[in-house]
């Protein structure tokens, strides 16, 4: 046990350093979350959008993260933004991706709710929500990624360790409250008004459009890579996160009455998400410079770094849940209790963590083998997955704790 301490030392500190700075900010997004029950109902299924909206923010940047630490990990990177270099590829495409994943998230949203029968504003609101939301916190997290591999190469940091927590909570803290706006604008929106939103779709449309034909044209063959690889991935993303966010939707009574399990709802769904883009960022690099042999069982290896996300698991969800409560009560949020809130966190994240561990592995492994590249597949895959699994492993405990009306 000291030498899994011991070998582990720096992985421990980074995680749980980025893990705390994480857990800070997705406060500040779960307070926005909680403050917004009351649009959630004037909007019939804009929690629906919520999790694929927040989700597709972690997919993009974490993976371009993931694909920073990994360049960094074999010798590409450089810290340069002239034309055709990683960095700037990397910027480009993960724009690109935003843009037209915002979009298509809008369309699929008024889909999957007009198909399941779920009451629901309109489809240009959905996607004036989701571009309008989605664009303005892809600009910010396209900054906030640029320092961190910034600071990280300069310091000679591991990336893997601290980017997908850091990105996670940015992603949050910048998404929901553009979210927020949004709705506040539809909401604000006269109801002879509609036309704005029949132009602004089509102008989203003619723009997405647009950057998919520059994306296949363009010739720079990594950012053609990324695009070609993830956007087929992050459309498949898109479904999984609607999952989680219907079945978040069917407890929405419940959560309105517990405003404080809306705040808990985005540090949940994004430390899980942290925990994930941690364990697929090691895994990714891992594989790329071989010191991970793929096999049909996880090895020494990975069961060590399962042990690792265990040992974080434990206590950012202890922490998640204790924080939320006493942040609700303090913003005047009603909440279900302490301990009620801690068995309900740490559950729900156990149950999660476990999932997760091992589809990071096989995932990262697949697609490896696939000879396609981990770092593209292997977090918006996991990502969304996890999304879905924690929702229901979030609404099924708290139908268990008797919190559901």
């Amino acid at each position: 046990m000291k030498a899994f301490f011991y070998n582990n030392k720096t992985v421990l500190i980074l995680g749980f350093t980025a893990l705390l700075i994480s857990s800070v900010g997705d406060i500040l997004a779960g307070v926005t979350l909680g403050s917004m029950s009351s649009y959630l109902s004037a909007l019939p299924g804009l929690m629906i959008l919520i999790p694929p909206a927040i989700g597709m923010r972690g997919n993009i940047f974490g993976a371009l993260g993931s694909r920073l630490g990994t360049s960094m990990h074999v010798g590409t990177f450089e810290l340069s933004l002239r034309k055709g270099s990683i960095l700037r590829q990397n910027m480009e495409s993960s724009l690109i991706l935003t843009m037209t994943i915002s979009f298509l998230m809008g369309v699929l949203a008024k889909v999957v709710s007009f198909a399941l029968g779920v009451e629901s504003i309109s489809m240009q609101q959905f996607i004036f929500i989701s571009v309008f939301g989605g664009v303005l916190a892809g600009l910010v997290l396209l900054v906030v990624n640029v320092i961190v591999a910034d600071i990280g190469f300069r310091r000679n940091w591991d990336i893997d360790n601290i980017s997908a927590p850091l990105l996670t909570a940015a992603g949050d803290i910048v998404t929901l409250p553009m979210l927020f706006l949004a709705a506040i604008i539809v909401t604000g929106t006269p109801a002879e008004a509609d036309w704005f939103y029949d132009l602004m779709m089509y102008a989203f449309l003619a723009v997405t459009v647009m950057l998919i034909f520059d994306a296949i044209l363009r010739r720079d063959e990594e950012a053609k890579r990324i695009f070609k690889q993830s956007a087929p991935v992050l459309s498949i993303c898109i479904l999984l996160d609607l999952g989680a966010g219907l079945t978040i939707e069917e407890q929405l009574t419940s959560l309105v009455d517990y405003p404080a399990l809306l705040v808990l709802i985005p540090l949940f769904l994004q430390n899980s998400n942290a925990l994930g883009g941690i364990l697929t960022s090691r895994t990714a690099s891992m594989l790329h410079m071989g010191t991970l042999h793929p096999g049909k069982m996880p090895g020494k290896v990975s069961y060590e770094n399962f042990a690792i996300i265990y040992i974080f698991a434990i206590w950012v969800f202890t922490l998640a849940s204790v924080t939320t409560h006493f942040v609700s009560l303090a913003m005047g949020l009603a909440s279900p209790g302490l301990m009620t809130m801690i068995i309900l966190g740490l559950v729900a994240g156990l149950i999660t963590v476990t999932v997760l561990n091992y589809l990071s592995y096989y995932v990262a492994v697949t697609t490896f083998m696939f000879s396609l590249d981990p770092d593209d597949h292997s977090i918006p895959i996991t990502s969304s997955a996890i999304d879905f699994v924690g929702s229901i492993a979030l609404m099924g405990v708290i139908v268990l704790l008797g919190l559901s009306v």
